[in-house]
């Protein structure tokens, strides 16, 4: 079952910039709240440009890294090493330049091809509870993680935590996704959504059409931080 329009909230925000301080501020607010609660923090990592600044401004600020879980929503089926993987990616940005235990940094391992690496994950995350954050992207076409429109998106009560992709419509078709219902696992889930080609995803997004972003579906619902310019007046 798709979200409805009432479990989205809608955070607009200036500007690029705004948006990268506003997630940050987030992401830091749900680790304190982990830690008072659980005594550790367990993140899900997006891919994409736009956490980048998200990421280099989390390695200036000065956190309890010692107590954080990271963990990946989709990997593309790369070398462990190549610049062209969210993890690759996180790790130059934010991962590498903070005193995170390198065990309790998990990342998919994408390198064995979609059907192993999405075993293996799977397996990683059996012991794994609730996250305590999630943070994810939307796709020009709507996509969020690696769940594509027109694939299997893993929203039924069965599905696996890990889903092996072999037809993503997008370079690198070979993927590894954590499925929409394990996604939907999470105390809190964050949108970041930035740039002009993303406007008609939104639109269909508020229209509250069949897209795999509508299926993330937390109990405490979804919070969408976005540029404002992304929202037209008359959808408002």
């Amino acid at each position: 079952m798709s979200a409805s329009a009432s479990d989205v909230r809608w955070l607009a925000v200036a500007d690029v910039p705004e948006l990268e301080r506003a997630a940050c501020r987030r992401i830091i607010d749900a680790a304190t709240r982990a830690f008072a609660q659980r005594g550790e923090f367990v993140i899900v990592l997006a891919g994409g440009n736009t956490p980048r600044g998200v990421y280099r401004l989390l390695r200036e600020r000065d956190a309890d890294w010692q107590r954080w879980n990271v963990y990946f929503g989709d990997e593309r089926c790369l070398p462990a090493d190549d610049a062209e993987r969210n993890s690759k990616m996180a790790a130059t940005e934010w991962l590498d330049h903070v005193p995170i235990p390198k065990d309790q940094v998990h990342p998919i391992p994408a390198e064995l091809g979609a059907s192993a690496a999405a075993l293996a994950y799977a397996e990683t995350l059996r012991s794994v509870g609730e996250f305590d954050l999630v943070l994810l992207g939307l796709g020009e076409d709507a996509h969020t993680a690696s769940l594509f429109p027109n694939n299997e998106w893993g929203s039924g009560p069965g599905a696996s935590d890990a889903l092996a992709v072999f037809d993503a419509p997008q370079p690198l078709p070979q993927r590894v996704s954590l499925s929409a219902a394990r996604l939907s696992r999470s105390r809190e889930v964050l949108f970041l959504v930035a740039g002009e080609s993303k406007r008609l995803a939104v639109a269909r997004w508020r229209a509250e059409e069949n897209i795999p972003a509508r299926a993330i579906r937390p109990l405490s619902g979804v919070d969408v931080l976005l540029e404002s310019k992304l929202i037209s007046k008359a959808a408002a």
